[in-house]
């Protein structure tokens, strides 16, 4: 059984890491869509239009079972279409608005993602459902996504550039402070002990992976329970990068995670017509 792992380029992997514990047998196919990267900088409408475009393709080649969408970008804009559209389930990504809300000792949390999931009405849902009792700081870093990639491909980052950009979920006010902060991009965990570093104060940072992939589980049961599976029958994990192109870095950094990486020139070319 193939579950497909989709986000804007590699900081997906960070859901997918927790999906592999979770989904034991499945077969995974990762793709990062690193030629549209950074969703955050796209227009709403073209990017939806891009990301249906390539599943039309995906959904064809693959034919996976379940699909995570491992980017908030994304998954609070598109999952409406995608569901309407293909008949298999969607499990999306949010930032954890309400863990935050319910773990927080101040009451003192901020939501760090991309300026496009902070714009996004959905997320100003999320906090008025589950946060609406507590002193919310949202932030939108524009920088941070670039950083974690680069520093995943094996880079060094500047860590003052860092601390400029969460700086702005620190806040003390009237004697309290920020403990908790929700992580409302996939890329972030893994800058998780950078960011700790260059910290004002210690908080709690908050990554919803693991919820997502124990969803994809019960989805996957739900959907699927006449489907039957084993170790013995799974393919090759791929990896498909939407360049065509990815670094020597990405490649390798794909390959420690057990893919086997391939262009799909019909991806390509489909990649190319939505571009």
């Amino acid at each position: 059984m193939t579950v497909l792992v989709f986000d804007s380029g590699i900081g997906g992997l960070s859901v997918l890491r927790e999906a592999r514990m979770w989904l034991v047998d499945q077969r995974m196919i990762y793709v990062g869509d690193d030629a549209g990267f950074p969703y955050g900088e796209w227009e709403e409408s073209a990017l939806l239009e891009r990301i249906v475009g390539l599943f039309e393709t995906l959904m064809s080649a693959h034919q996976p079972k379940l699909a995570i969408i491992a980017c908030n970008t994304a998954s609070t804009m598109i999952m409406p279409a995608l569901r309407q559209r293909f008949d298999i389930p969607f499990v999306g990504i949010v930032p954890a608005i309400k863990p935050a809300a319910m773990r927080t000792s101040s009451g003192m949390i901020s939501i760090l993602a991309t300026p496009g999931t902070v714009n996004r009405r959905y997320t100003s849902m999320l906090v008025e459902q589950f946060a609406a009792h507590r002193d919310v700081t949202l932030v939108g870093a524009t920088r941070l996504a670039r950083l974690s990639e680069n520093y995943m491909q094996g880079n060094t980052i500047d860590s003052d550039i860092l601390l400029e950009e969460i700086a702005p979920c620190f806040v003390e006010r009237e004697g309290k402070r920020t403990d908790i902060i929700a992580l409302g991009c996939t890329h972030y965990p893994f800058l998780v002990n950078e960011m700790r570093k260059v910290a004002p104060w210690p908080v709690d940072w908050l990554d919803p992976a693991e919820a997502v992939a124990h969803r994809a589980l019960q989805q996957l049961h739900s959907f699927w329970p006449q489907l039957k599976h084993s170790p013995e029958d799974k393919a090759a994990d791929l990896a498909i990068m939407t360049s065509g192109k990815p670094s020597e870095a990405t490649a390798r950094l794909l390959g420690s995670f057990g893919f086997e990486l391939v262009l799909d020139n019909f991806l390509k070319q489909q990649i190319q017509k939505h571009a």
